[in-house]
């Protein structure tokens, strides 16, 4: 038996809870690792509230936790790695545990923090997907809404890093960050659309969404183009034509190592907000429910 945190009904954090688990048994091609470190991610708090219910129903009780990186404690059928291995990937059945099943590990680099190589799965995934998906090309200028969120971020260092023109919305505290990072940042809320005019006279190739603030219909004013805008936030997109995209998972299995490459190298910065004991998983979900956060937020079982 080991300790996971919980929820059996939809609701607010506190249907979060430390419970007694079996242990997870590795299938082929997975293996077990005990967990070092497992990312706190918006998508975690939807699915625990009950917003993804019509999507996805769960089937309580459930572990919450899409990321997790740790050492290998034992290896199913066809997995290339050894016990003793330290990993990091997106996990099937929950990360928020002491032991957590990873179906396509990659290698963690000694050069990489615990937290940062858990952090990096789902929001790193994502952003590698979403600038593959709108195909914007080196010269062209990339509006990204919510700069400073994990998935903005690391958004905003691929496209500048691949001679990509980069425009960042945030708040007022955020903008000296995302102009470190390579953009040009701009204050979200009223009058966005004018402040991102003044800094691209010529207009915005494409746009991408992190933020869900309701900014999509001046979005495709600005590109001329509904297909010219991805969200992965807000939920109204088919209502602007604009393109929703979602999933976890890298496809094609090689985001993520690329990803672990970069920010070994330290090509590639994610903050880290604050970590937390396991048991602490419904303080972690309050917090970043209440926007108290500039980065990442990990449990450290």
């Amino acid at each position: 038996m080991s300790t996971a945190i919980t929820f059996s009904e939809y609701g607010a954090a506190e249907v979060l809870r430390p419970t007694e688990v079996a242990l997870p048994e590795p299938g082929p091609g997975q293996v077990r690792i005990k967990v070092k470190a497992a990312s706190v991610n918006p998508l975690d708090m939807k699915i625990r509230s009950g917003l993804m219910a019509k999507v996805a129903p769960a089937r309580f009780p459930v572990i919450p936790g899409l990321d997790a990186a740790g050492v290998v404690d034992a290896v199913g059928e066809g997995a290339d790695v050894a016990v003793g291995d330290e990993v990091l990937g997106s996990t099937a059945g929950g990360s928020y545990a002491e032991y957590a099943l990873i179906d396509r590990p990659v290698a963690k680099p000694a050069a990489l923090s615990w937290e940062v190589a858990a952090s990096l799965v789902t929001v790193g995934q994502t952003a590698h997907r979403v600038l593959g998906q709108l195909g914007v090309q080196p010269g062209q200028i990339l509006l990204v809404h919510g700069a400073a969120g994990s998935v903005g971020v690391i958004a905003v260092q691929l496209a500048a890093a691949r001679g990509i023109t980069v425009i960042g919305t945030a708040a007022e505290r955020d903008l000296e960050r995302v102009t470190a990072l390579g953009a040009t940042a701009v204050r979200y809320g009223d009058g966005w659309v004018g402040r991102v005019k003044a800094a691209a006279p010529g207009g915005v190739d494409f746009v991408f969404d992190a933020s869900g603030a309701g900014v999509l219909a001046d979005s495709v004013t600005l590109t001329g183009d509904a297909g010219k805008v991805i969200t992965i936030a807000d939920m109204s997109a088919q209502q602007h034509g604009v393109r929703f995209s979602a999933g976890t998972a890298d496809q094609g299995g090689q985001a993520l190592p690329e990803l672990v490459e970069l920010a070994a190298a330290g090509n590639l910065t994610l903050p880290i907000w604050r970590t937390y004991p396991l048991a602490e998983a419904a303080q972690a979900h309050a917090d970043l429910e209440a926007h108290r956060n500039q980065g990442k937020a990990v449990l450290l079982p």
